[in-house]
């Protein structure tokens, strides 16, 4: 491997930042929506909300893991730039590839989250289809 430089490192910092935000905006957005299913549920009771319920929180759940992996990648990438400052090379080596590991962890775990999130939306205009057909 060519030598790792401060600078190796660092350049994942904009691109984490970035991904830690839209991670951070999913967050926010599935707070919003529980919220509101959970006083929709507590007016109706209705067995469709739970399962609503459900898939948010496997969504949420799936999100929390992602920040903290992109957020463990981020300080492992510190962890590689002080290590290099102090020339521990070799050891910042094996830092910054778990750093990266976390990174593509925390990506894959998007790719899934993604995929749940685009079931539950097929099945609510599934539901919109029906309905319409029935008028």
């Amino acid at each position: 491997m060519n030598e790792l430089t401060l600078t190796t490192p660092a350049l994942l910092f904009s691109a984490i930042s970035l991904i830690m935000l839209a991670y951070t905006n999913r967050f926010l957005a599935y707070a919003a929506v529980i919220r509101n299913l959970h006083d929709k549920y507590l007016e109706q009771m209705d067995e469709s909300l739970i399962e609503q319920i459900k898939n948010l929180r496997l969504r949420l759940n799936l999100t929390r893991w992602m920040q903290i992996f992109g957020i463990t990648s981020l300080l492992l990438c510190v962890l590689t730039m002080f290590l290099i400052y102090i020339n521990f090379d070799v050891l910042a080596v094996w830092v910054f590839g778990c750093a990266l590991i976390l990174l593509i962890v925390s990506l894959a775990l998007l790719i899934k989250e993604i995929q749940i999130s685009a079931k539950a939306l097929s099945l609510h205009l599934s539901d919109i289809e029906s309905h319409l057909k029935k008028n």
